[in-house]
């Protein structure tokens, strides 16, 4: 339970909305909801700054259900990666008020909150192809779920420098950049050396055999002259977002 919400839950015992034995219950919540199928993690908020993500992969409806209605009874944001179609309509019947995004495969629900939400720090993702807008459109949604201001510029590989060189301007601002790439890998090689902020790198499966599904374009970027560029995993929007979005709050509270 964070500060803001231990202050409320006092003022409205304070004020008779709410009974001693109903705040004593909520502030005395374990930290893991044991569902048997999973242990959700309800104190990662406190110790992290976001609370659990939900991995949809290999998971029923039901599973992921009985996770996005735990996080929602504690009161916390639920974001969910990788949801399938089949996850995603059983979802959209029990939670219509949710955000579902079928390109990035997410489903996003934030707690309800009294105040309009704050944006702190501004990410921008790119991608090299059109092909590798899912992976990308992964992470342009997590970062805008932990807080962050978003801008997705799409189709701006090496292969046409120019088309990046166009939006330099939109981009070089940003406190941390996400560049998602496939095929040879070489574009965040390229942003790291024209901007001042990190750039978090995710290498996608996109492109022809000799790729190795993602192997190839992980290599180069690990291999980056660049020395602001950092690589996760391959096809992990996920990934990529969140490191950029946590790079970026800090730098816009420090700023």
């Amino acid at each position: 339970m964070t500060a803001d919400e231990m202050r409320m839950l006092l003022e409205q015992v304070y004020a008779g909305q709410l009974s001693v034995e109903t705040a004593l219950r909520r502030i005395q919540e374990p930290p893991v909801a044991d569902l048997g199928f999973a242990q959700v993690d309800l104190h990662r908020r406190q110790r992290c700054g976001f609370p659990e993500v939900i991995f949809c992969e290999g998971k029923t409806p039901q599973w992921v259900e009985g996770v996005v209605r735990q996080l929602i009874e504690a009161n916390q944001d639920c974001l969910a990666t990788r949801v399938n179609a089949e996850q995603a309509a059983h979802l959209a019947l029990l939670f219509p008020q949710a955000e579902q995004d079928r390109l990035a495969r997410t489903f996003w629900l934030p707690a309800p909150s009294t105040t309009p939400r704050q944006t702190t720090g501004r990410v921008v993702v790119l991608t090299a192809g059109t092909s590798d807008l899912p992976v990308a459109q992964e992470a342009a949604v997590t970062a805008r779920a932990l807080g962050c201001e978003v801008k997705l510029l799409a189709d701006v590989g090496v292969a046409g420098i120019h088309r990046l060189l166009r939006h330099r301007e939109q981009f070089s601002s940003a406190d941390a950049i996400v560049v998602v790439a496939g095929m040879d890998g070489a574009l965040p090689s390229v942003v790291g050396g024209l901007v001042d902020c990190p750039v978090i790198a995710v290498p996608t499966s996109i492109g022809y055999g000799a790729a190795f599904s993602g192997l190839a374009p992980l290599l180069t970027m690990l291999n980056a002259c660049s020395a602001n560029v950092v690589v996760v995993n391959i096809d992990s929007g996920f990934k990529g977002g969140y490191v950029a979005a946590l790079i970026a709050r800090r730098a816009a509270r420090s700023s």
